[in-house]
């Protein structure tokens, strides 16, 4: 009896969702109707999960588990199939052998066909023995160096990113090239994906420091130096190698007297005598090497001596840039946030420590200013520094720090900014979005949509490209709140033209929804997207220590494997970058034998039978 009760209850639980499913299909149909035809099947399915979700099955599942049947939580992608399936069990069970069927409707096997096809459209062919495609961000490195981009195809980059906040259109032209050149000789498809800027809310410029370098040689924990500083000697048009952060610009002609085992001796800001030992080519300069710590400024007088220390040509070091600064603040620190363009200072104290005038830095969107309230919350350089607006003027906004570190965080220039409770009128293309989309229309593949907060921000979008008569691809970046809430209109609008696909941008998107409330986000983006049958990035921070500083932390091991969920892994450009397209595709091909999206893969575990654990078998 308990047992018919139970199955009378999922029956009548099972019914109430299929009729809303139906019902809201019929609500939204001239949505669906709009969309792109090869998109109808797959917005309807979005329809349905969507009507499904509009319910709290909690109760369902645990009485489908204690009927030894599926649960329903992965139905994402063939919802009606699926609550049909289910239905007709019930009716089984209960003696009532009515099939529940609909012709057209999307099966596991066909749904799982479709989101192929989406994502071999955006990302390209697959890599052998790997599902989950890689993206990488280019570095301006690219356009010169093609056995670069060789290698990073070699090891497993699927498509490459050109961010249009960086660089200009000679570069990225340069960069396609080389990647498609490359690309072709390899036989492979690399698709190439270009980020628009977006409007970005950063800090201004910060009052210039002196021209200086500090020259800084590796030292243990006693003082003594265990390697020598890297620098740089090149004439000063050339770009700085990724790997080095030190350059002295010479003369040309000085340069082309320099050579490998020679001794460049100069006096340091403090009248101190350095040496630094010239190595060997290294891009358009050579390589030196400093055993000393030395402050070298602009102006300083160098003297080149051959291996016989005989002396061979004097120059002076050229047009240094300044020294970085920063805004120090602590807890309860004011910080004045300005329309002007006037570099940003530190607060000003008098002789006993009064103070005189705050903090202040500008903006680069002063428009935001209507938009904010006071007590609204406000987070600058990913979240690293916290405040609330205390008054809001015209001109200016008065902001209390509510966390930094303890001893004090350092506010640079050009770091972002967000207001996550703020209701901001700012979104869609920027003037330069719309200029850089000319280019992006002609010789990418898909553009990377940054900061897309409702269907109105793609319909802009979408009538800009129809003037170039583009078929571009479009990756809609989902980075703010009102982006998550939205999401579901986003993409039926978007689906009007194909292909399509979502980037879970997670670093302002973590900021803007709070970091205890982000991971379950994370998980309803990839499972609307798979509802809808879009191709979605995993995207911000994959492996970046790795790629930064050539050791990767084990959380973001633990983080990169998740991303075998999603159709594509976004990494961003570091010194490191190969390594870190390595270790991730060795990650994901491992990855595959225990996760397929969502789901849980359970391969043979050799010697189970005897109580021992190996995964031998799934080394890469």
């Amino acid at each position: 009896m308990i047992q018919t009760d139970r199955l009378l209850f999922v029956k009548e639980k099972i019914d109430l969702i299929i009729y809303k499913v139906r019902e809201m299909e019929e609500e939204y149909r001239d949505e669906i109707e709009s969309v792109h035809p090869v998109y109808r099947k797959s917005a309807i399915n979005l329809v349905h999960y969507l009507a499904f979700r509009s319910f709290d099955i909690d109760e369902l599942q645990g009485y489908l588990r204690d009927l030894g049947l599926t649960s329903l939580s992965h139905i994402e992608a063939h919802v009606l199939k699926s609550l049909l399936s289910m239905s007709s069990i019930q009716n089984q069970l209960l003696g009532q052998v009515t099939p529940e069927r609909r012709k057209g409707i999307i099966s596991f096997k066909k749904s799982e066909k479709i989101l192929a096809r989406n994502t071999k459209l955006m990302f390209g062919y697959k890599s052998k023995r790997r599902r989950t495609r890689i993206m990488v961000t280019l570095p301006e490195t690219a356009a010169e160096d093609r056995d670069f981009v060789s290698r990073l195809l070699k090891s497993g980059m699927n498509s490459a990113r050109i961010n249009c906040a960086h660089d200009n259109k000679e570069t990225w032209e340069k960069i396609i090239q080389n990647v498609r050149t490359i690309s072709e000789k390899q036989l492979k498809n690399c698709k190439i994906m270009m980020d628009l800027g977006g409007p970005k809310l950063r800090t201004g410029s910060i009052k210039p420091g002196p021209k200086i370098v500090h020259i800084k040689p590796e030292k243990d924990v006693s003082g003594n130096v265990i390697n020598p500083a890297r620098i740089w000697i090149a004439p000063p048009d050339f770009l700085l190698p990724d790997d080095i952060s030190i350059h002295i610009p010479v003369k040309e002609e000085w340069f082309r007297e320099i050579k490998r085992g020679d001794i460049i001796r100069l006096n340091d800001t403090r009248n101190k005598k350095i040496d630094i030992t010239v190595g060997g080519r290294k891009g358009n300069g050579r390589e030196g090497f400093c055993f000393t710590s030395a402050y070298v400024s602009t102006g300083t007088e160098l003297q080149l001596f051959g291996p016989d220390k005989s002396e061979k040509a004097k120059d002076t070091v050229g047009e240094l840039l300044p020294i970085e600064q920063y805004i120090p603040l602590k807890i309860s620190d004011t910080l004045v946030l300005t329309k002007n363009t006037n570099p940003g200072e530190p607060a000003q104290y008098d002789e006993n420590g009064k103070l005189i005038q705050p903090a202040h830095i500008s903006c680069t969107l002063p428009e935001v200013f209507s938009d904010v309230r006071v007590e609204e919350p406000i987070f600058f350089d990913d979240g690293k520094i916290e405040g609330v607006i205390e008054n809001v003027k015209n001109d200016e906004l008065d902001i209390r720090i509510t966390y930094a570190k303890d001893t004090g965080s350092k506010l640079k220039a050009d770091k972002g900014i967000n207001l996550p409770h703020s209701n901001l009128n700012v979104s869609g293309l920027t003037p330069k979005d719309k200029v850089d989309l000319e280019f992006v229309a002609q010789y990418a593949d898909t553009v990377n949509f940054s900061f897309v907060n409702n269907e109105n921000d793609v319909q802009e979008l979408l009538d800009e490209l129809e003037t170039y008569k583009s078929p571009i691809g479009i990756i809609l970046k989902i980075e703010t709140q009102k982006g998550f809430t939205n999401l579901p209109r986003i993409l039926l609008r978007a689906m009007q033209t194909f292909p399509i696909g979502v980037m879970i941008a997670r670093g302002d998107l973590a900021i803007e929804t709070g970091w205890k409330n982000f991971a379950s986000i994370q998980e309803e983006i990839l499972r609307i997207c798979e509802a809808a049958h879009v191709p979605d990035v995993w995207a911000t921070q994959v492996l970046e220590n790795l790629a930064k500083k050539v050791v990767p932390s084990r959380a973001e091991i633990t983080d990169a494997a998740l991303a075998q969920r999603a159709e594509c892994v976004m990494l961003n450009k570091g010194a490191y970058i190969e390594k870190a397209v390595k270790m991730l595709d060795r990650i994901l091909r491992r990855m595959q034998h225990f996760q397929k999206k969502k789901e849980t893969v359970l391969p043979r575990l050799e010697d189970a039978e005897n109580l021992h654990l190996s995964h031998a078998k799934f080394d890469i």
